[in-house]
């Protein structure tokens, strides 16, 4: 349930404020709460960037009206420029990695926005360079850069942050989030120590992504079928400051379709593979808390569930492990 109560303006007034929900499988002693983002208009926690960094954008000149954003993205980001740039006046170019979501690049598109398609053995960062190209072709165009622009993490500095500490009363032990650009850990984790928390701050990655380059380990890049978080690449992940983590928690595939089918199944949560794997890292942190393996200024782990499982339904999040990987 939303918190709004009044009639509003504009879907754009609707993003953020999301609930904040138990996981039943953590430890009593040490709760779990995840942020359910699929209630974001956008139906992600995509939504929150795609509002604040377009608004701030076009408060600072960096666009005007009757311009183009253009972003590369594996499509959550995507639908949320194109929701808050429908209603913003702004043209919308989003340039995908052919391999992610078909469900997401049909929602870009019915939202307006044109998608431009790069292979997916290239990965993100021909995505990237691919979305400058096009930049240059046009007029007043910019290229937003979610892997690097500090503007992603300051909207969860503004938005999620806050929500979550002021619905806990700053009793905050641990934040436990995945990282793709990293900005919904670092935006938080800004947010906690500028407050005065010393909660925990753990990250979350696939098997096979190689965010531990970071903390100098010898990380063994792999492929994996988790979305939306982990990298390939940690150049590309300039928000990303390992200085700031207290700990990496790596989730394999096996376990992630696992959870996800024990969420649904159990706590009724439709949510995709990065909360899954979000929720096994921060089950694990509150296991780690309640043992005196680590130290937490309080007893709560909060995580982010940062879309529905109804947008991979056609990549058989819920069929044997096997024909998901496959």
């Amino acid at each position: 349930m939303t918190t709004h109560r009044d009639p509003l303006d504009s879907v754009l007034e609707t993003v953020g404020e999301t609930p904040l929900v138990r996981v039943h499988a953590a430890p009593e002693a040490v709760p779990v709460y995840a942020k359910l983002e699929s209630f974001n208009p956008g139906a992600s926690v995509k939504d929150r960037i795609g509002a604040y960094m377009l608004e701030r954008m076009l408060e600072e000149g960096t666009i005007s009206p009757g311009g183009t954003v253009i972003e590369p993205t594996a499509g959550n980001t995507g639908i949320g420029f194109a929701v808050a740039a429908g209603q913003l006046d702004v043209n919308a170019v989003f340039v995908v990695p052919e391999r992610f979501s078909v469900e997401k690049q049909q929602l870009m598109r019915a939202l307006g926005a044109e998608v431009v398609n790069t292979p997916s053995e290239d990965g993100m960062g021909r995505a990237i360079e691919r979305a400058h190209e096009l930049a240059e072709e046009l007029d007043d165009a910019v290229v937003p850069q979610q892997f690097s622009n500090p503007l992603n993490a300051e909207a969860h500095y503004a938005t999620t942050g806050p929500e979550v500490f002021d619905a806990l009363d700053g009793e905050v032990g641990a934040i436990v989030a995945g990282m793709g650009t990293g900005g919904t850990l670092m935006g938080m984790a800004d947010y906690a120590r500028d407050r005065g928390s010393d909660a925990r701050i753990v990250g979350v990655q696939p098997e096979g992504s190689t965010y531990g380059d970071l903390f100098g380990e010898d990380a063994e890049e792999g492929e994996y079928k988790t979305e939306g978080i982990g990298t390939h690449d940690v150049s590309t992940n300039e928000l990303v400051d390992p200085e700031k983590l207290d700990d990496l928690k790596t989730i394999p595939d096996r376990a992630v379709h696992e959870e996800m089918a024990r969420l649904a199944r159990e706590e009724g949560q439709l949510v995709a593979s990065s909360a899954a794997a979000n929720s096994l890292a921060a089950i694990e942190v509150a296991e780690e808390i309640r043992d005196g393996d680590v130290d937490a200024p309080h007893d709560a782990v909060v995580t982010v569930f940062a879309d529905s499982s109804e947008r991979y339904l056609s990549k058989g999040v819920y069929r044997d492990f096997e024909e998901w990987t496959g």
